[in-house]
C-alpha cells in the first residue's frame, strides 16, 4: 500500500473506531510500528488526527465532548501509572466506588481481585472488569450515556442518595485552578457530587492533561478531596490550591 493510500486508511480506522492504538493499526495496516508512528506524527501535523500517548484520536473541536473510546487511549501510561498507586489506598473491607472513566478503569483493572473489598460503580464497562476473581460488585443502575458509558439520571441519583463508602475513585475532566473540578455535562456533573457526598475519603485520579482542559458545570472544589494522584510535576501555581485545601498530592509518577 503506497504511503498516501495508508495515511487515508489510518485516519479512517482512528475517526470510525474513536481512536486506535499503535499496535492495533500496526496490525490492520501489515506495517511496523515505527512507520505508523512516523505516520501518525504527520497526520497530527496536518490536523487530520490527535496524537496520545500510545496511539491516536480523531481530531476535535474546541470544547467538544471526546468518547470513551477516544480516552482510552490517551495517555494510556500516565493513566497506568496513576493506577499503581491509586490502588495503594484501597484497605481491606472497605466499599469501593468507582467513578466511570478511561482513568478509573485503569485503577479497575489493578484492583485487588481477592474478594478483600466490595466495589460499586456507575459505569458497566468498570463493572465487568471489577468483578473479575472473587470481587463482588453493585452497579448503580440509571440511563446510560452513550459519550461516556456513564449510568446518569434519576434511577442513580436515587441509588447514592441510600449508600455510603468508604473510598472514592474519582475522575474529571478539567482541573481550573480558580473553579475546582469541571465536566462537560449536569447529569454527570451530579452523580459526582453525589458520589463526593457520600464518600468518606475522595482520591482524585487524573493525568497531566486535564490541568490544561477545560469544561463548564463544576461538580467539586478542593477541599472535597483528600488524595490528588497523578503523572504530572505539578507547578507551584497547579500545586498551590491543592495545598491550600489540605490535599495529600502524589505526583510526577511518570516522570
Amino acid at each position: 500500500m503506497l504511503p498516501a493510500a495508508r495515511k487515508r486508511k489510518i485516519v479512517e480506522l482512528v475517526s470510525e473506531h474513536d481512536g486506535r492504538s499503535v499496535e492495533e493499526l500496526a496490525e490492520a495496516m501489515d506495517c511496523s510500528k515505527a512507520t505508523i508512528r512516523r505516520d501518525l506524527n504527520d497526520l497530527a501535523e496536518r490536523q487530520l488526527i490527535e496524537r496520545s500517548h500510545g496511539g491516536a484520536v480523531p481530531a476535535t473541536t474546541v470544547g467538544e465532548e471526546q468518547s470513551y473510546g477516544q480516552k482510552e487511549v490517551q495517555n494510556l501510561d500516565a493513566k497506568m501509572s496513576i493506577a499503581e498507586r491509586a490502588v495503594e489506598e484501597i484497605q481491606e473491607n472497605q466499599v469501593v466506588f468507582f467513578d466511570a472513566g478511561s482513568t478509573t478503569m485503569q485503577v479497575a483493572k489493578h484492583a485487588p481481585t481477592d474478594g478483600s473489598f466490595l466495589s460499586v460503580t456507575n459505569s458497566p464497562l468498570l463493572a465487568l472488569e471489577l468483578s473479575k476473581g472473587d470481587n463482588e460488585v453493585n452497579l448503580t443502575g440509571g440511563t446510560l450515556r452513550r459519550q461516556t458509558r456513564a449510568l446518569v439520571g434519576p434511577s442513580a441519583e436515587s441509588f447514592m442518595e441510600r449508600m455510603n463508602f468508604d473510598l472514592l475513585f474519582l475522575g474529571t475532566n478539567a482541573i481550573d485552578p480558580v473553579q475546582g473540578l469541571l465536566t462537560p455535562n449536569e447529569d454527570e456533573a451530579r452523580i459526582k457530587e453525589l458520589m463526593i457526598e457520600k464518600s468518606r475519603r475522595v482520591v482524585l485520579v487524573a493525568d497531566g492533561s486535564k490541568l490544561q482542559n477545560r469544561s463548564f458545570v463544576r461538580f467539586a472544589g478542593f477541599e472535597d478531596l483528600d488524595v490528588f494522584v497523578t503523572d504530572a510535576s505539578l507547578t507551584d501555581a497547579q500545586r498551590e490550591p491543592f495545598e491550600s485545601a489540605g490535599v495529600e498530592l502524589i505526583e510526577g509518577l511518570d516522570a
